[in-house]
């Protein structure tokens, strides 16, 4: 790191100015990321993709549909109600050059009472569709019969975007102006607290600008525009929290550049180590092949890179050119050594009862993550928006109304070696449509024997070998028959989000037939995705354990230490899942009741891991200083604790305020992830930083340290010494 530290310093005005390039050029298109944003990334290489392709196709589905949702106003009369939607369909299909539209009548069952719906289909998903549903916007406004409201996927995944903007602008407008207090009264002025809001802002906005780039390779999910400032402007502040911190002590008695130089050395190393903690706690992220993972883990490794990069570059920069200024404009007299004293006087109260402090902590953990065992998980839909955009009002409408929540459709596309209407293959069909009619999840099949009631293959072959009848029935055949391809449609007596639909599509995926069986609906894309998840998150979460032990054994050359620390961190994030559960599952302290978003648990751990290393690192990173200075393992914990423990505790306050403030926002997903990091952070610098780690240092003494030779603790003490 000496190295490093010259070739810095002695660079410090190039970088300021390269910076200042990045910063114009990468800000440019930082502002342009919202616009290539899109979808809510659950999508993922598989089976339910290529059957949906093939719906799309061979039997003419869609690939993007508007709902239309018709609410009758008072004193029209039926037909005058029915007559108005008819003109208003047409109109709108005229208007955005749809592909058809389905106009609701009585007897296809889309009008109930006062309200229906139609649906806009449009057969090309290729961008546009955002403008033709503006043009479609135009005629509902012209309407008085009746009231128009639209929604569906494309208008969803549009307003999801609108609300995740309006959320950053929001949790940013609390976030920053509280964590502005934090660093005033952390640093007492102006220009020390300024400078870590400078660098997480300049951090953020150059993420972003990187990130864009990203969209012509991959489909970017809409949360990436909350994830990047979450983790950027936190991991930012800290680092830069922990680096002003020391510059600050050592100006004191060193000069400027002596005092970058030891500086870099010292917190440098540990922000080194710290990022790569957090960067391995996100790349266990990329073996969950589904989009938003994806996205996630490259934004936030990307937001990670630079945060150290620009922490070792920028910032050392701005320090060595304002030097003792970094003291200017002092508005609080914050007293360093009173409160030095005060948590050294805490630290040496929880090291004289190290085994009471560490049952209690284990207690109130235990305790925390009882919920746990209830977690029911869920892939965020249309319930994630909030309820005052019309498209969340209307598909609400739509779902309560028409659709049976106690059904789910599941799609058979069946492929035969040659056409489906030789004999073979046809007689096989008919016999997978009788077995499926069996099951006994199954509560009706819709098929080509439904479509032209026969009972078997030698019944549609007698149809079809009439010229006469065969002309009649040939739309019917059409729909559900396309040269080597069947469709069958299955409706099972079970929630679509239900356990039993996922057992279902997974036992018929696996099922012996003679054709390739191709399965879709939301069942299979729910099944996928859970699948996905739960067979692949157990090789992202050995790749971080063992990443971050080997990291934290060379960066403290100690066996137990970084057992202990991530035996603490699983610890306290499952007792962070447990109140999780109790808080949005259970609908406590006013939240709505609502089931925890699948991502959840994968990104929280993906992110806190990493992020509540910081602080281990920081404060161990001191105990090993102190410890190979003095020799005495007790001396070294409660000095360290003493030095560190309130720049560590800002530290952590700010980061619940930048992630917390995510809690006063109105996308669900993104309320519970704010609201889960904040909450295993204020656990992880309270129970574990505070109790924990003194009581187990007192514990375990001098073995903490074992790992070392002789040779290396003469090599480590003197260059202790020397620093």
């Amino acid at each position: 790191m000496n190295k490093v530290a010259n070739a810095l310093y002695a660079g410090r005005k190039i970088l300021l100015i390269l910076w200042i390039i990045l910063i114009v050029g990468f800000g440019f298109y930082a502002a342009k990321l919202p616009s290539v944003l899109g979808g809510n990334g659950f999508e993922m290489k598989g089976m339910y993709k290529d059957t949906e392709q093939l719906l799309v196709n061979k039997f003419d589905v869609s690939e993007a549909q508007i709902i239309v949702l018709f609410e009758k106003k008072d004193g029209v009369s039926d037909s005058k109600f029915q007559q108005t939607i008819a003109q208003y369909m047409q109109k709108a299909k005229d208007k955005s050059d749809a592909s058809k539209v389905d106009i609701p009548t009585a007897s296809n069952k889309m009008i109930k009472g006062s309200t229906a719906y139609g649906i806009i289909h449009f057969n090309h998903d290729d961008g546009t569709v955002d403008k033709r549903v503006e043009k479609i916007r135009t005629l509902s406004a012209e309407e008085k019969e009746m009231s128009v409201k639209l929604t569906g996927g494309p208008i969803i995944e549009k307003d999801m975007n609108t609300a995740s903007q309006a959320d950053l602008a929001k949790a940013e407008a609390i976030g920053i102006p509280v964590a502005l207090i934090v660093l005033l009264l952390a640093f007492g002025g102006v220009v020390a607290a300024a400078i870590p809001l400078m660098i997480g802002i300049v951090t953020v906005v150059t993420t972003m600008g990187v990130v864009y780039f990203f969209h012509p390779y991959t489909e970017l999910s809409i949360f990436i525009l909350n994830v990047i400032p979450m983790i950027g402007l936190a991991l930012s502040i800290d680092f830069a929290l922990l680096f002003i911190n020391r510059f600050k002590e050592e100006i004191q008695t060193k000069s400027v550049e002596q005092a970058i130089k030891i500086t870099i050395q010292t917190a440098g190393r540990s922000v080194i180590f710290s990022g790569l903690c957090v960067f391995i706690g996100l790349a266990g992220m990329l073996f969950i092949q589904v989009d938003i993972f994806q996205n996630v883990a490259l934004g936030g490794m990307a937001v990670v890179f630079i945060a150290v990069f620009s922490a070792l570059t920028l910032l050392p920069s701005i320090l060595a050119i304002l030097g003792t200024r970094i003291n200017r404009l002092r508005i609080l007299k914050v007293s360093e050594q009173g409160a030095q004293s005060r948590w050294r006087s805490f630290a040496t109260f929880v090291m004289k009862k190290p085994v009471t402090m560490t049952i209690v902590s284990l207690i109130i953990l235990l305790v925390a993550l009882i919920p746990v065992r209830d977690m029911h998980l869920e892939i965020p839909s249309s319930e994630a928006l909030p309820t005052k955009y019309e498209s969340r009002q209307a598909f609400d409408t739509y779902n309560d109304t028409f659709i049976n929540k106690n059904t789910a459709d599941v799609y058979f596309v069946l492929e035969a070696k040659q056409d489906m209407l030789n004999e073979k293959p046809l007689t096989n069909a008919f016999t997978f449509i009788k077995q499926l009619k069996e099951d006994s999840l199954v509560k009706q099949v819709d098929s080509i024997s439904t479509a032209l009631n026969v009972k078997s293959s030698d019944q549609l072959q007698a149809i079809l070998e009439n010229p006469q009848i065969s002309a009649q029935t040939k739309p019917a055949v059409d729909s559900f028959i396309n040269g080597h391809y069947m469709l069958i449609k299955a409706t099972l007596d079970t929630d679509q989000n239900s356990d039993q639909a996922k057992d279902f599509v997974r036992k018929w995926k696996d099922k012996h037939s003679p054709f390739t069986v191709h399965i879709g609906g939301y069942p299979k894309f729910e099944q996928e995705i859970f699948n996905q998840i739960y067979e692949k998150a157990p090789y992202g979460l050995a790749l971080v354990l063992f990443s971050t032990y080997v990291i934290l054994m060379i960066a403290f050359r100690s066996v137990l230490i970084p057992l202990k620390a991530i035996i603490m961190n699983i610890l306290s994030l499952t007792a962070t899942f447990g109140l999780l559960v109790w808080l949005f599952q259970n609908g406590h302290l006013g939240l709505t009741q609502s089931n925890i978003a699948l991502v959840l648990p994968v990104f929280v751990f993906g992110l806190v891991f990493g992020l509540s290393m910081d602080y281990e690192v920081f404060l161990i990173s001191r105990i090993h200083e102190v410890y190979y200075q003095t020799r005495d393992n007790n001396v070294a914990t409660v000095e360290s604790l003493a030095s560190t423990s309130k720049i560590i505790t800002s530290a952590a306050l700010i980061m619940i305020v930048i992630t917390g403030a995510f809690a006063f926002t109105d996308v669900t997903p993104v309320k519970q992830m704010g609201v889960g990091i904040a909450l295993a952070i204020f656990i992880d610098a309270t129970i574990v930083r505070m109790l924990l780690v003194p009581s187990l240092m007192k514990l375990l003494g001098d073995a903490n340290w074992w790992f070392f030779t002789k040779k290396h603790d003469k090599s480590s003490s003197n260059e202790q010494l020397k620093s």
